[in-house]
């Protein structure tokens, strides 16, 4: 089983994450995408990110009715912050079966020789890149670990979604109307 990992915040889940998780699920040769839920992103300030546990329930509420894609809160019980490669040691231990491949965004790929280990995420794991605008990907252009997607572009943020929110405007469409109805009910984002 070939599963993708994509790695978020997820603060909150937006139409944005689920289209590039459903088309890596379904343009892709990977069998299913777990959206992992990261407690905490040690590139991330932390006093910005809203309770850990609302953001899992929100991403579980996105993919409910999706048959490829599933919720993880499998760094929850991991020291923080979080590394993607003491994630992903832990998960090919719990998994042995699985072929675990790494989703993550251009803008993400440009900075990745600041993750910890990346060496050993370049030799162990293959990467899907979806694409992001003003992100200069050429250096890693030919790299055997790297697949660059034809993923189509969203132009929309978690943070673009909590200004609008906290401005008082309608994020509908944006989220969907499940999650939207969880982040009225806990007045989040005001």
């Amino acid at each position: 089983m070939k599963t993708g990992l994509f790695f978020g915040s997820f603060n909150p889940i937006h139409a944005g994450h689920l289209m590039i998780a459903n088309y890596m699920a379904n343009f892709t040769d990977l069998d299913e995408v777990w959206m992992v839920v990261s407690p905490h992103n040690p590139l991330k300030d932390k006093r910005k990110l809203t309770n850990k546990y609302d953001r899992l329930e929100m991403a579980k509420l996105a993919t409910e009715n999706s048959e490829h894609l599933k919720v993880s809160d499998i760094e929850f019980g991991l020291p923080q912050p979080s590394y993607t490669i003491d994630t992903l040691a832990y998960l090919k231990e719990r998994y042995p079966g699985r072929e675990f491949v790494l989703i993550m965004g251009a803008d993400n790929l440009v900075s990745l020789k600041k993750w910890k280990n990346y060496e050993v995420l370049l030799s162990d794991y293959k990467i899907f890149v979806y694409p992001r605008s003003g992100s200069d990907t050429s250096e890693w252009t030919g790299h055997p670990a790297i697949v660059f997607t034809d993923t189509p572009e969203m132009e929309i943020s978690s943070t673009f979604i909590r200004k609008a929110i906290t401005a008082g405007k309608n994020v509908q469409y944006f989220v969907p109307d499940r999650v939207l109805d969880f982040i009225e009910s806990k007045n989040m984002y005001r």
